[in-house]
């Protein structure tokens, strides 16, 4: 196989691994702003971060974060099989993985042959990227505004609604909010007269990237338009503050919201799954 190098150490890991990282910052983007949170609050001990190296090269990498879920950039075939084997000869224990689909798929085949853990799916994503920013027309009535520490109960309530709908835990709340996905995200509401009806969110730029993460709208005020405003004021926000690259993700059988974000814009990249680890197998792996 390729040389695998693996490493506790996130600096490490960034100094060899963080230019391939910002190479391909949409497909990356879910490691390029996981890695950045690690590296500005401290990896856990948990974390494992890693490296495939062809004559001197990177050309891809993975990590494990304290959930102890692997995930894994673009992998061939060879390459996935190559790596659950070493890993599995290392005695690394996982939950599950997270890949673009072929990589995810091939990776959790191989790690059921090598392992005994037997793999199910538990998620489904596409990934988009903006393309030509296309307001909708018509614009709902309404206007978008950043949201300020005044609106936090109500951005909490939004977000706590949201992943209810996504079937995520824990509950977003006073007390889990800091640790949450959204904490450290910029959010906009898009308002009629002074009464949010929708949002959107978007991570920190990190390396000419920005992702739009989450957009809601109540189900009370769906199919009014207001989702494609708030996505279009946000994205407009991240090409302005000098974003060469937005991105989102859809769950791929909402046919309405994938339908939304093309007509404003967004063109599809690839799909990525997640598969989970039977546990009893991974005692024996592990």
């Amino acid at each position: 196989m390729d040389d695998c190098h693996i490493t506790e150490d996130i600096n490490e890991f960034l100094a060899r691994a963080g230019d391939f990282l910002r190479s391909r910052p949409a497909l990356h983007n879910t490691p390029l702003t996981a890695i950045e949170k690690l590296r500005t609050r401290g990896a856990d001990a948990a974390t494992m971060f890693g490296w495939l190296e062809q004559g001197g090269e990177v050309n891809a990498i993975f990590y494990r974060l304290p959930t102890r879920r692997l995930s894994v950039t673009l992998l061939s075939p060879e390459q996935a099989d190559a790596l659950a084997a070493h890993l599995a000869g290392l005695g690394q224990s996982f939950i599950g993985v997270t890949a673009a689909h072929d990589t995810s798929t091939a990776f959790a085949e191989s790690w059921q042959r090598h392992t005994g853990a037997v793999p199910t799916r538990f998620w489904r994503t596409r990934l988009y990227r903006l393309g030509t920013l296309t307001p909708p027309e018509p614009v709902p009535e309404g206007r978008g505004r950043v949201v300020d520490a005044q609106d936090r109960a109500q951005l909490m309530r939004w977000c706590d609604a949201f992943v209810t709908e996504l079937g995520e835990t824990p509950a977003i709340n006073a007390g889990t909010w800091a640790g949450s996905r959204f904490a450290d995200k910029q959010f906009t509401f898009w308002e009629t007269g002074a009464t949010p009806v929708a949002m959107a969110g978007s991570t920190s730029m990190v390396a000419g990237m920005v992702r739009v993460d989450p957009v809601y709208t109540p189900v009370s005020l769906r199919r009014r338009g207001y989702a494609g405003a708030v996505t279009v004021e946000v994205s407009r926000a991240a090409l302005a503050a000098g974003a060469t690259d937005v991105v989102l993700f859809t769950n791929p059988d909402n046919l309405t919201s994938n339908a939304l974000y093309q007509r404003i814009g967004y063109v599809p990249v690839t799909d990525f799954t997640g598969y989970s680890f039977s546990e009893d197998a991974m005692t024996t792996a592990g």
